[in-house]
């Protein structure tokens, strides 16, 4: 492999950093903290759901203390779910994401048993993350599982935009678009959301697993953290360094290639050093796609366009740790990338065409790998114009 340059590790270092900083705003453990600081006191039942439902759950733990009785806490497999095993009252399920397996119709069963046993003296709370989608699932009469599986497979393989996908899953659910709440027979409750969809609205997080009910409900909502605040972190980091900075002021979507030739542009021909875009892409799979995410695919789409170009470099990734199918977050690439990728006998341009940008950037040590992050506000692509010197970033 040929070697990074040392203004190149610079740059690679401080988009990093920058990514930390916007995850660190969003992190749900301090994010339900915060929320619940004041909360009224009394017995709490809590139910946590999503990719970031254990650091939700954390946090309601931390803000409660005693008082929180009950958790049941629903999260995807490897989220760190073990942390909560030893806290009194709680239950933990591990479940299926991205396409719902025989656990999430378990989940999505105990679920309701779960909220049925309520006591009336005990005060509800939400805890929903995006995930939620397939991670707890009750289907409509004569729906089948493998129904609900081809639906997410097909949806995701086409590069559909995470609002119409969740739309067609709430359709097929008797838990989602707003028939939990009103399965609640107007019981009242509080909800924390970590949004991960456009405009932060409730009907649309995790498929709308609690969106407001037809008629109305006594369930208070509150977005608790999304990829504006993760923005305006990252945003914060720069400045604090003395570097100037534009912020995106809407969510990007659509096709990862396009995004990338527009972030690309905007970043050669702007004059801030730093730019910071959120939102999500999409990437429509080819039959038998190689290894990589969306964000991994817009990051070598923007290598291949900033080839030759030193002083850029380029960090797409997603907030929850995870891209598609893999263990990475994402990718950091510069100037030097598709270089490295030559030396090492692949074609960026072919990568690209069978959905395999992961093979290539692996190839070249650009990968970004996190873990899960406790978090989940869709993703950030950071970009970086600026001579470094390699002590002085």
């Amino acid at each position: 492999m040929a070697e990074r340059s040392t203004a190149g590790d610079a740059r690679r270092e401080l988009l990093i950093e920058l990514f930390r900083a916007g995850l660190a705003r969003v992190d749900g453990r301090r994010c339900v903290r915060e929320a619940l600081a004041r909360a009224d006191a009394g017995p709490v039942w809590a139910v946590a759901i999503g990719k970031a439902a254990t650091a939700m759950a954390l946090g309601a733990r931390d803000a409660l203390g005693a008082s929180l009785e009950r958790l049941l806490v629903v999260s995807p497999d490897g989220h760190g779910a073990e942390a909560l095993v030893a806290t009194p009252g709680a239950e933990v399920l591990e479940s299926a994401h991205p396409v719902p397996d025989e656990r999430s119709l378990r989940a999505g069963a105990r679920l309701l048993g779960w909220l049925d046993a309520l006591p009336a003296r005990v005060q509800l709370l939400f805890l929903i993350s995006g995930g939620a989608s397939s991670l707890v699932e009750v289907p409509m009469p004569g729906v089948t599982l493998e129904q609900l599986a081809r639906l997410s497979q097909r949806g995701l393989a086409a590069g559909r935009d995470i609002v119409t996908l969740n739309a067609e899953r709430a359709r097929c659910s008797q838990i989602k678009g707003g028939r939990l709440a009103a399965r609640l027979g107007g019981r009242g409750g509080r909800a924390l959301l970590i949004s991960d969809v456009p405009g932060d609205d409730p009907a649309v997080i995790g498929s709308g697993i609690l969106a407001p009910a037809p008629d109305g409900d006594a369930i208070r909502r509150e977005v608790i953290a999304s990829v504006d605040m993760a923005m305006d972190a990252a945003a914060e980091a720069a400045r604090a360094r003395g570097l100037t900075v534009r912020r995106a002021t809407g969510r990007f979507s659509g096709d990862a290639a396009r995004l990338a030739t527009q972030f690309t542009h905007e970043l050669a021909l702007g004059e801030a050093q730093v730019r910071i875009w959120g939102g999500e892409s999409t990437v429509q799979l080819p039959a038998a796609p190689g290894r990589g995410g969306r964000n991994q695919h817009l990051a070598l789409a923007a290598a291949r366009l900033i080839a030759g170009y030193p002083e850029l470099a380029l960090l797409a990734a997603g907030t929850d740790g995870i891209d598609g199918p893999t263990d990475d977050a994402g990718a950091v690439v510069d100037g030097e990338t598709c270089g490295r990728i030559a030396v090492l006998g692949l074609d960026p341009d072919e990568s690209l065409r069978r959905a395999d940008s992961g093979t290539a950037l692996a190839a070249a040590g650009a990968l970004l790998r996190t873990g899960p992050t406790g978090t989940n506000v869709a993703d950030l692509v950071i970009g970086v114009r600026r001579a470094l010197e390699p002590r002085g970033l």
